[in-house]
Order: C-alpha cells, then sequence, then structure tokens
C-alpha cells in the first residue's frame, strides 16, 4: 500500500494545467476526457491537446461540444450518455475498432446534488452517472489501456467524498430518503475507490489509477444549485462575486492534468490527490478542507465497491 504523504511535488493550489505540463511531451499520446466539453473539462482537453496528445472527447450533447471545443486542434467528438448502458457500450465499440492504445482516461464527467432522478435501471443518477456509468466503461476499454504498456486512469472525486462513505446497502435510495448531498458525497467516495481497484488490477499491465480532488471552481457543476444555497454555503456572496478561495478553471484542471502526466508519480498509483501533490490521509474526524478521510481510501470497501459495480452494470474487465 502506498502512503497519502505528499512529494512534495513542487506545484500547489494556484499552479494551472500549463505549469504543470511544462517540458511534457504528448505527441501520439490517445486520450479520452469524458465531460471534455464543459468547464474544467474544457481546460482539460484544451491543456493535454497543446500538448500534443491526440483526444475523444465523449459528449452526450455532442452539438454543444462541437461549439465549446472549437478551434482546439487534434479532438474528435463522440456520442456517450453515461447513465445509458447502451450508449457506453456502442461508444466504446467504435473507439475500439479505430484505435489501438488508450494511453489516459480521465474520467472527468460529473453531476452534483441535483433532485432526485433514476435511470433506466432503477439507479440513482449521481451514482449511476459518476461512478457505474464510468466503470462501465473503464471495462469496456480495459484491452486499449493494456496494450499502452504504461496507461494512467484518473477518478474525479472531490472534497465531497468527505460528507459521507459508500452505503453498500442501499447505494441507489431505494429504502433510505434521498438527499442530494449524501448522494454526492457517496458518489465521490466510489470514485476514489475505484481508482484503487483500478490500480489493483492494472498495476500487473503498467496501467495506474489516481482519484483527484481539483478545488472549488465555479463552473456548469452547479447548475443545480440555486443562488440562495450557493450564498448559505459561503460560495458567492448575495451580489454574486465569488469566494476568493475558489480557482479558476486553468488552476481547476492543473490536478487532473499532474496525475494523468506527471513523471513524479512513476511507479506510484492508488493515490489520492489534491493541489497537485498527493494528499494528506487525515482521521474521519477531521473537519478541515483538505486530506482524504481513510473510507475514501479504504482497500476493503474498494474491493466491495468493484464487485457492487460489476453486479449492477454486468460490466467486467476485458
Amino acid at each position: 500500500m502506498t502512503a497519502q504523504t505528499p512529494l512534495p511535488s513542487g506545484f500547489g493550489m494556484r499552479s494551472t494545467a500549463t505549469d504543470v505540463l511544462a517540458g511534457i511531451d504528448l505527441t501520439g499520446r490517445n486520450v479520452i476526457v469524458t465531460g471534455g466539453y464543459s468547464g474544467i473539462g474544457v481546460e482539460t482537453t484544451r491543456a493535454l491537446a497543446a500538448a500534443g496528445a491526440r483526444i475523444t472527447v465523449p459528449a452526450r450533447t455532442p452539438d454543444k461540444a462541437r461549439v465549446a471545443l472549437a478551434g482546439i486542434a487534434s479532438v474528435e467528438l463522440a456520442a456517450l450518455d453515461l447513465m445509458d448502458p447502451k450508449s457506453i457500450d456502442a461508444f466504446a465499440r467504435n473507439w475500439l475498432a479505430h484505435h489501438g492504445e488508450l494511453h489516459i482516461l480521465i474520467c472527468n464527467a460529473a453531476i452534483m446534488a441535483c433532485p432526485l432522478e433514476r435511470d433506466s435501471r432503477g439507479y440513482e443518477s449521481q451514482f449511476a452517472t459518476n461512478q457505474l456509468g464510468h466503470f462501465q466503461l473503464l471495462c469496456r476499454l480495459w484491452p486499449a489501456l493494456v496494450a499502452a504498456h504504461g496507461a494512467r486512469v484518473v477518478m474525479l472525486s472531490s472534497l465531497g467524498h468527505r460528507i459521507t462513505p459508500m452505503n453498500f446497502e442501499d447505494p441507489n435510495f431505494v429504502g433510505r430518503e434521498y438527499h442530494k448531498w449524501i448522494a454526492y458525497g457517496q458518489a465521490k467516495t466510489a470514485n476514489s475507490l475505484c481508482a484503487l481497484g483500478v490500480d489493483e488490477r492494472g498495476r500487473a499491465h503498467g496501467i495506474r489509477a489516481f482519484a483527484v480532488h481539483l478545488g472549488g471552481i465555479m463552473t456548469d457543476l452547479q447548475r443545480s444549485l440555486p443562488i440562495e444555497e450557493q450564498v448559505a454555503m459561503g460560495w458567492v456572496t448575495a451580489d454574486g462575486v465569488v469566494n476568493p478561495i475558489f480557482k479558476t478553471v486553468e488552476q481547476g484542471a492543473a490536478t487532473t492534468v499532474w496525475a494523468a502526466t506527471s513523471p513524479q508519480l512513476a511507479g506510484l498509483g492508488g493515490l489520492y490527490c489534491e493541489d497537485c501533490d498527493v494528499a494528506r490521509a487525515v482521521p474521519p474526524e477531521d473537519k478541515g478542507a483538505a486530506g482524504v478521510r481513510p473510507w475514501a481510501v479504504d482497500r476493503d470497501a474498494a474491493e466491495q465497491l468493484w464487485t457492487l459495480s460489476e453486479q449492477l452494470t454486468g460490466a467486467r474487465l476485458a
């Protein structure tokens, strides 16, 4: 087990994606960035493309994506809805048919604190989108990750993981009352645990996985939150001024890009990262805004989540 101990990397919360990519050449590398056409995803795509990567951006709304990504070279779009298993399989089949190796998979797409919605299987939307959809996608794309002989998988977790551990008895809020923030926290804990599962299974094939917390950034992710709620949480003032602790999108994309490409992480994996470094492990009662809680890096919970994700999606590593 690799310790959750900062390296230190030399970067920090105000570093940008461009900063961490300085001197890194991604020419010839195939990258997939889910949600790479909205918010932080656009900047992630832009920075990786500027470093020479060939990027596929799966999009639920390709027309919107085409506008957002106009002018960025070496980017192709494809249809994908993470709440639709058939859409996931179709995307993966098409991608595998036209590409060989997948060097970097960034599971960036997410929804946050939205009203209760279920997919066609009855699964709660935040868990279905943020975790189960990405789990099925990486299972389908596994042969291309193996073929890359050194691939990285980046799962976007969040500070929200501190809200709650996984509820394995009722992950889809069938027998318990739905709470949008509990659902979000569970999904983000799941993303961190999923990175552990990927790293455990991928290490022998050269695949390493990381979970990342990007920091607070104002993007479309907040679209379900009334302004009154954002004011109450201290994110913005009543007249719309954003709290200065929030990052720019360029800074917000930095930890994802660092985890996906940094040579400082060679030989490492299964780590939760924040502010372009490995995060500290903190106790469950910690009230701070930094560090990773123990339930999000628990190996036994990661195995339990993997089994549950297989059961709920029917997906297995190819």
